[in-house]
């Protein structure tokens, strides 16, 4: 999470060499508990209340950093260390490592995503994390149904277009305008951590911009959006479109009350891009494969990057596309105009539905 999140928010403690637990148990409680400890101690846990309990260790150290790691066991277990600790479980396994100098099974290399929260922070427990991301997101959600049921009442159909930077993102956006702006009316939000570079760049296409900067923050709110909608006031049946800030990471999260999230990789990023960032692709319903016009240049698979894209997401939605030669863009333009004529439609069923039943009570009344 970013620092807008509230991550570095209290729990944090530093200490000594102070050595940390969080236990998960099967039924998704956590426990955490701390000591310090220079020489060799030993202790035991009992977990008779939790038979098939997942475990999981967060070591911190007196710099600061921690890692942590999980492990499934029943029943007791017993460990001891002094600067070198040890683990042995009823389970089976027994493993060791030095508190500076950790060791670990799979070529060394370290997870700190393998925690509930699946991810870190320096000083902040992973229950912590979770419910800071719980709260976070539950009052985000609530903004966001707001936005949707806006949406839908005015016809609108809103876009959350997601990428990494210098995905090409501003150029597509603004390709796409030039050649709907004629069929439709359509507002555009542009988040950037700061300046306005991007919402003056919509604005030249002729079309209204509105630009949010998030400071330090690295992805846009449904509390943010819903500010947007009030200074914008977008028309019935018309697109709104919302460029979020570069990141693949947090705006995946982060629902705004959009009808789609369309994630953008071009073909100068790795084609296992949606490998790597999975919360983003699973989260989209369309990918733009973007930049193919680059594609006699460059080494890029573009069909492995659909291909690991589809292992995410099996259901996404994919566009191979280039804003710079035009290639692609009727297919991912007539997507759009659908999904508009959709939700236009949409709400015209639901006004006269209403309608039906405004005029069934007078009737009703009329008959008293």
């Amino acid at each position: 999470m970013c620092t807008v999140c509230g991550c570095g928010a209290g729990e944090t403690r530093i200490e000594g060499d102070g050595h940390e637990h969080t236990h998960v148990h099967a039924d998704g409680t956590v426990h955490t508990h701390s000591h310090d400890h220079a020489d060799e101690h030993a202790h035991e846990h009992a977990h008779a209340e939790a038979p098939l309990g997942v475990h999981a260790h967060t070591h911190q150290h007196a710099d600061g950093s921690a890692h942590s790691h999980a492990h499934i066991h029943d029943g007791e277990h017993k460990h001891e260390h002094g600067g070198e600790h040890s683990h042995a479980h009823d389970q089976g396994h027994e493993h060791a490592h030095e508190h500076h100098h950790h060791e670990h099974a799979v070529g060394g290399d370290l997870d700190f995503g393998a925690g509930p929260a699946r991810a870190h922070v320096p000083g902040l427990s992973q229950s912590r994390m979770v419910q800071i991301e719980q709260d976070i997101l539950s009052k985000n959600n609530g903004y966001a149904a707001a936005n949707r049921s806006w949406f839908d009442e005015h016809g609108v159909f809103a876009l959350n277009l997601v990428s990494s930077p210098g995905s090409g993102k501003t150029t597509l956006l603004c390709k796409s305008i030039e050649l709907l702006k004629d069929k439709m009316t359509i507002s555009v939000v542009e988040g950037d951590q700061q300046t306005s570079n991007d919402a003056e760049r919509i604005r030249a296409t002729g079309v209204a911009a509105l630009q949010i900067n998030t400071g330090k923050g690295c992805h846009l709110d449904g509390h943010m959006v819903g500010h947007a909608l009030q200074r914008m006031q977008p028309a019935d049946d018309s697109l709104f479109l919302i460029e979020n800030v570069g990141n693949l990471v947090c705006p995946a999260a982060f629902d705004l009350g959009e009808h789609h999230k369309v994630a953008i990789l071009s073909v100068t990023e790795g084609e296992d891009k949606p490998l790597k960032y999975p919360d983003m692709f699973r989260a989209a319903d369309v990918m733009l494969l973007n930049k193919c016009d680059l594609l006699p240049y460059l080494e890029f698979d573009a069909d492995l990057a659909e291909a690991n894209a589809r292992r995410v997401n099996p259901d996404l939605t994919i566009f191979r596309v280039s804003a710079t030669s035009g290639d692609g863009m009727s297919a991912w333009l007539s997507w759009v105009e659908a999904g508009l004529a959709a939700q236009v439609a949409g709400r015209s069923e639901s006004v006269d539905a209403l309608k039906r039943r405004v005029a069934e009570l007078e009737r009703q009344l009329a008959a008293k």
